[in-house]
């Protein structure tokens, strides 16, 4: 079968949505006060913390860049075959990224199609990032629209947007039995899916969680910088264990982020069937390169790499 999948099939007209298959409702627009605002982000912070095992998640970012700090220079991922979880657990305490192949290959969804998507799944309902979602990636106010997978994927084929369309960050537990994912992590955050055509993009940003990411069809860029770099990379808080940063390393404007030319890009083509780990706190932009369908998880613990637990005030989970 080849890996360059499209979606190729005429439009359809998908069958009613299940009251169970309905998406999350968006955050109402209300008006709070700042005290409100203050009091409900150091609530959420203290939840990260239990959920990790840490008594501060400042003090859990501090950790990772300080540790990143030590990391030997790199100028390329390297892969690896198949690792059971002891050997991916020992190589991800070193902090650098790593890429698994053959493990996604076993996956039932990475036998799929777009045709076959659509005809199984055409009626899940999702959540797609429309208009200028790059600028605007870690707004609150982000441009999003509900629809079918169905009528997602007629949106694609129709090609009347300047950016395409992307599903992106998406759960849909349908799809969860045809992925059989490694158990790399003491606990781990629900699947997430990422779909679309060539040219949709996740901009430069870290999450303070270790991160395997699974490219099931197409091919992606994803261009890193350690953690101890977002010095040069201007960033900018989405939440406690997000950071976006506003500089783009596919086209970089030196005269406005003059720091980011002493930061470290790592260039990277994750091809399907692969397993990227992004290890906590490490810097990544994205760009599918082909029609691509990708799914990672988030461990919801102690980042790997750090080995020292006590620096961080490391607590019971």
């Amino acid at each position: 079968m080849s890996n360059q999948k499209n979606p190729v099939a005429p439009p359809c007209a998908p069958p009613p949505v299940r009251p169970s298959a309905k998406l999350p409702p968006r955050a109402p627009s209300i008006s709070v006060s700042a005290d409100d605002v203050l009091a409900g982000k150091q609530a959420r912070e203290r939840k990260d913390a239990l959920i990790r095992g840490v008594t501060s998640i400042d003090a859990m970012r501090i950790a990772i860049r300080r540790a990143a700090r030590d990391l030997p220079a790199i100028t390329e991922v390297p892969r690896s075959g198949m690792l059971d979880a002891a050997a991916f657990r020992a190589r991800a305490a070193q902090g650098l990224p790593f890429m698994i192949t053959g493990l996604v290959k076993r996956w039932p969804l990475f036998a799929l199609d777009p045709d076959t998507l659509r005809e199984r799944f055409g009626e899940l309902p999702v959540r797609a990032r429309v208009g200028d979602y790059i600028t605007t990636a870690f707004a609150p106010d982000r441009a999003m629209q509900d629809m079918t997978l169905c009528a997602y994927l007629d949106l694609v084929a129709a090609g009347t947007q300047d950016l395409p369309p992307y599903l992106g960050n998406l759960e849909l537990r349908a799809l969860n039995r045809l992925c059989n994912w490694p158990s790399y992590f003491k606990k781990m955050g629900p699947p997430r899916f990422w779909l679309g055509p060539a040219g949709t993009v996740t901009p430069l940003h870290c999450d303070y969680d270790d991160n395997i990411f699974a490219q099931l069809w197409g091919t992606k860029r994803i261009i890193l910088s350690p953690p101890h770099h977002d010095e040069f990379l201007y960033p900018r808080e989405a939440n406690a264990i997000l950071f976006g940063s506003p500089f783009n390393p596919e086209a970089p404007d030196f005269e406005q982020f003059p720091l980011a030319r002493q930061a470290t890009l790592i260039d990277c083509i994750v091809a399907p069937g692969e397993l990227l780990y992004v290890p906590a706190g490490w810097y990544h932009h994205v760009r599918a390169l082909t029609f691509s369908l990708s799914s990672n998880r988030w461990a919801r613990a102690m980042p790997l790499a750090l080995n020292d637990e006590h620096a961080i005030g490391h607590q019971p989970a």
